[in-house]
């Protein structure tokens, strides 16, 4: 799927998923995203962020790498970084992974709209797990628990990437898509 810009260029979709440190639930989210979209050239840019600068430059929590590496993701590496403002204009999506990063990017893009104008937050800002089959389903923050609670992160993520891949890109291959 490509998205047609305002200057009428195609490019490919970019996604940037969001939790609260970004060392946890949004990295495990951009390592199955990349996985499950390697070599479809509808998809671009794909990252991931936090609403808190709590844990930059971290790498992701051993127990993230240790269920993506037991799921075959062996070559995801990735630094903790916070959502910048530039991310709602860079890229296309921004999916968070429960209602509170929701609110908090919501408020950002509203904040950054209103001191500069939609054209600097065109992003659509939406609640990864919609893509799950049950709207509004959030994905717990596993940090504070066993490992058992990554695994069922990785398992929703796996979900809503398909859930997205099939809602978002398949639909997006017709004329509105291409513009056309």
């Amino acid at each position: 799927m490509s998205v047609t810009r305002a200057n009428g260029v195609h490019k490919p979709i970019s996604v940037l998923f969001v939790c609260l440190g970004n060392i946890c639930r949004s990295p495990m989210a951009e390592g199955v995203f990349r996985r499950i979209t390697e070599g479809d050239g509808r998809v671009g840019a794909i990252d991931s962020a936090g609403t808190g600068a709590y844990h930059e430059g971290s790498s992701p929590d051993p127990r993230t790498m240790s269920v993506l590496e037991a799921n075959g993701e062996t070559e995801y590496r990735h630094s903790a970084r916070k959502v910048r403002s530039s991310d709602f204009r860079d890229f296309d999506y921004i999916l968070a992974m429960d209602g509170e990063n929701l609110h908090d990017l919501s408020r950002t893009q509203r904040r950054i709209i209103k001191n500069s104008g939609a054209d600097a937050a065109p992003a659509k800002v939406m609640l990864f797990g919609d893509f799950g089959g049950r709207k509004g389903e959030e994905v717990i923050d596993p940090y504070y628990g066993a490992r058992d609670g990554f695994t069922i992160a990785y398992e929703q993520m796996t979900r809503f990437s398909k859930g997205f891949i099939e809602q978002v890109l398949s639909t997006a291959d017709g004329p509105e898509a291409t513009g056309a």
